[in-house]
């Protein structure tokens, strides 16, 4: 059987933007017959997403990371459904799910390393098993709740910075029906503020392109910031951190705005952010959501609840077609998706 896939073409280079260039679209083959134990899946939809920029570089910088190779088919988060089986577990018509999906519009695997879903967690937007109800929103509910010490109650104020993001959307969220009065997203255009407002039900939404941070930030957070949920860092971050109350906690989820640069993971602090953390006993620990597998199937349940009770709303960007991969990369890296930026590959 043809099929088409994406390989990485050429690196970046590690202070590089990515292009388009980069990734090139090839015709290679499936094997017809299936060894006992595999299963034939039909892609149905790709993530793409920012920790990926780090897998483009010869050395990923992160122990749990492998680099992508020059010239292989690249991969991540993806869902299918399974086209034929001869693995006991898994029959023709099951939806699936990996972490290390090949970018790819079919491929023959080991049964073993999906993960069977069940459409009804996210009443048949299958698109949703890759963002608010996969690992996307695992980072965020997790994030929130083992580093964000959100009390109800407690008359706290949240931040998040890349807030329109697929991760950032699903953590202001989760910071509102956990118990945060306030809510201040930060993302990079009007329309972008407007979602979050209008249909996330953020408290407010600040411009970083257009307004002054430090200033809508002590308009918008009369009280200081509790927690701050962190997606970007840089100078953003400094900005939110300048004005966090005493005990107060940073979840440091990711740094978009340093993955184009040849810098440790995390980036280093000014040393004004370090004074600020430490004397006002501010924690700042880095989370990741491997760590928290544990408590995973309980999460996506309480995800699920709340997409399907429409107490949480899904943003999402869609664009059709495997050859777009590289295109949709790196229009996410730039801040072009609201929400998920999904691939569509099959219906």
């Amino acid at each position: 059987m043809k099929v088409q896939r994406i390989v990485l073409n050429s690196r970046p280079g590690k202070n590089g933007v990515p292009g388009p260039e980069n990734f090139r679209l090839e015709e290679t083959t499936v094997p017809a017959e299936l060894e006992e134990g595999e299963v034939l899946v039909r892609t149905l939809y790709l993530s793409v997403d920012p920790y990926m920029r780090c897998r483009m570089n010869e050395d990923s910088g992160a122990e749990y990371l492998t680099p992508w190779g020059v010239s292989e088919c690249m991969d991540g988060g993806g869902v299918g459904v399974v086209e034929s089986s001869r693995c006991g577990g898994l029959t023709e018509g099951d939806v699936v799910t990996s972490f290390s999906w090949p970018w790819q519009t079919h491929h023959v695997v080991k049964g073993s390393v999906l993960q069977k879903m069940d459409p009804q967690l996210v009443d048949g937007r299958l698109s949703y098993f890759l963002g608010a109800v996969g690992m996307t929103g695992l980072t965020a509910i997790l994030g929130v709740r083992e580093k964000g010490h959100v009390t109800k109650g407690a008359n706290q104020t949240m931040v998040v910075s890349g807030a329109a993001g697929a991760c950032g959307s699903v953590a202001g969220q989760v910071g509102r029906l956990d118990g945060c009065v306030r809510v201040v997203g930060i993302c990079g255009s009007d329309e972008k503020c407007k979602a979050l407002v209008e249909e996330l039900g953020f408290s407010a939404a600040i411009n970083y392109h257009q307004e002054d941070v430090a200033t809508r930030l002590r308009e918008c957070c009369p009280d200081g910031i509790d927690v701050y949920f962190d997606n970007v860092g840089g100078p953003i971050s400094d900005t939110i951190i300048a004005q966090m109350n005493n005990g107060s906690h940073v979840i440091l989820c990711g740094q978009i705005s340093q993955y184009n640069k040849d810098v440790p993971y995390p980036p280093p602090l000014s040393e004004g952010t370090q004074e600020a953390l430490r004397s006002k006993n501010i924690t700042r620990e880095r989370f990741m959501v491997l760590n928290y597998m544990d408590k995973a199937e309980a999460a996506l349940l309480q995800l699920s609840q709340w997409v399907k009770s429409g107490q949480m709303k899904v943003l999402e960007t869609v664009v059709s077609g495997i050859e777009n991969m590289g295109v949709a990369f790196c229009s996410m890296m730039k801040g072009g998706n609201i929400g998920k930026q999904i691939i569509k590959i099959s219906e």
